[in-house]
């Protein structure tokens, strides 16, 4: 069961009537891979720039992590500048600063222009714990550092106990799936062709690049892949990013509750902000209790614990909408904007935000753009991938790298001890099985139906677990997601799950 989110609900898929049929043809200047914030500020930033360009997007404009998102255009990122902080000097800090602050300030731009609706709010990073307070302690230092003005609060208006927070005034926040309809229309208006329902198989080639899918080839001098986990293999970013997932409600309520973007440093994370309803009422939006893309946890209880606790803080709350959304967070901490190998200009790729995509995002289309275009951003040299700065996430590296093996061990391991068909699983639920001699299958029963795929992520041989919220298989190495049919839900599988 695909959970829609509040945004998605609002705007549902109405296709561009300049898109073009679901097909890859013709000889481009760029190829942009994915229809997200990151692909369609690229799109419209080289279009303008009189380049010829073609958006390829394998499901359609706001299916992805952009139209699930909290849509926080905000420089107070959670933990994010002290984190980075332990990683990286001062000066690293300072630009990843100002590649948020211009992307920012680009994306209000934009909405003025296009008549988005964009709301003033300030962003609150907040503890309830000893341990969350010394946290923000730490990011306030770390902010301050990076140039920004934030402020520390004693009190939090907030109606549950908390221990101080960081603050930072005028940021912004958005309804992400009308920002992407207004991008859309903009990279139309000046050319671009937009190609929904094709996925990318491979990008192989040189001057030109082709880009191969199912329904055609397409060709152009530069590609850019901005489906925030690279769906090519060359470059190991899989290696280097720890995919996540976390879960989103709407809850309608008489009067606003918060007057900001909230984030708690503590775990279980809590997102909290608020959003204009249609019919005059507020509307509140509380996030959290994210986890590892595949971890053996059910997705349904973590849904379930933000209710229970949404009901005991706000009991007039009455939900309205549920949703999760897919997140990467690369081990260096820094999104990457830049070429997938090291001189290979012709294919570059954006991603990695870890969860701060609605500026990060804008500031890789803006590096990337700027590559393409011969107009290098000051900023953009840390978000470059193969630089010296990754080499101070090496340890995360070979830490997640370590978890991954253990997990490929455990997965073909775990079917082996727990042989035999059995009975079909109830209705909703899914199981893994070794019911003949070779690789295990994932069985499962969803609106009355028994479906048996393989259960070996198509990837990179991964074994596959059950999500009981969204009724999707996961693969916990890299977050390959796929449909109860085998289908492909979200990279960096490009192949579905064999069917049995």
């Amino acid at each position: 069961m695909a959970l829609t989110s509040l945004w998605q609900d609002r705007h549902p898929r109405s296709p561009l009537e300049a898109s073009t049929p679901a097909t890859l043809s013709g000889e481009h200047d760029v190829v942009v891979v994915g229809g997200g914030l990151t692909g369609l500020t690229t799109a419209v930033l080289l279009a303008r720039a009189g380049r010829s360009v073609l958006v390829v997007e394998a499901g359609h404009v706001g299916v992805g992590t952009t139209g699930r998102s909290t849509a926080k255009i905000s420089l107070l990122q959670g933990t994010q500048f002290s984190r980075l902080s332990r990683r990286h000097p001062d000066q690293v800090l300072r630009r990843y600063a100002e590649a948020n602050l211009e992307a920012q300030a680009w994306l209000v731009r934009f909405c003025a222009d296009q008549q988005v609706g964009i709301q003033d709010r300030p962003a609150y990073t907040y503890a309830t714990t000893a341990l969350g307070e010394r946290m923000i302690r730490a990011e306030l230092k770390a902010v301050r550092t990076a140039g920004l003005e934030a402020e520390w609060l004693d009190e939090v208006p907030l109606p549950y106990p908390t221990r101080g927070a960081v603050r930072l005034a005028d940021q912004k926040q958005v309804d992400p799936c009308e920002l992407l309809e207004a991008l859309s229309r903009e990279a139309v208006a000046h050319g671009v062709r937009l190609v929904e329902g094709v996925r990318v198989r491979r990008v192989t080639g040189k001057d030109p690049v082709q880009v191969v899918s199912e329904h055609g080839t397409a060709t152009a001098r530069t590609v850019v892949v901005a489906t925030n986990m690279p769906v090519l293999d060359r470059g190991g970013f899989f290696a280097r990013m720890s995919p996540s997932r976390s879960y989103g409600l709407a809850f309608r309520t008489a009067e606003p509750h918060v007057d900001g973007m909230y984030l708690s440093a503590d775990s279980p994370s809590r997102s909290l902000r608020d959003a204009p309803g249609t019919d005059g009422a507020s509307l509140l939006l509380v996030g959290g209790n994210g986890h590892k893309v595949g971890a053996p946890v059910s997705e349904q209880q973590r849904i379930e614990g933000l209710r229970e606790w949404t009901a005991h803080w706000f009991p007039d709350a009455e939900e309205t909408h549920a949703w999760s959304a897919q997140d990467y967070v690369p081990h260096h901490g820094l999104p990457f904007a830049g070429p997938v190998l090291p001189g290979a200009d012709e294919v570059l790729v954006a991603g990695g935000y870890s969860k701060w995509g609605m500026t990060n995002g804008v500031a890789a289309a803006l590096a990337v753009a700027g590559q393409v275009l011969g107009e290098q951003r000051p900023w953009a040299d840390i978000l470059r991938p193969w630089q010296r700065a990754e080499l101070r996430g090496a340890l995360d590296t070979a830490k997640l790298n370590g978890e991954v093996a253990l997990e490929m061990a455990g997965g073909w391991l775990r079917p082996a001890l727990h042989p035999g068909a059995g009975t079909p699983p109830t209705e909703g639920q899914g199981t893994v099985r070794l019911d003949h001699a070779g690789p295990p299958t994932a069985v499962s029963t969803v609106d009355g139906t028994e479906r048996r795929v393989s259960a070996v992520c198509s990837h990179l041989g991964g074994v596959v677990r059950w999500n009981d919220a969204e009724r999707s298989w996961d693969c916990p190495l890299h977050g390959s997601r796929f449909g109860p049919d085998g289908e492909v839900l979200e990279g960096p599988a490009t192949c579905g799950l064999g069917r049995r």
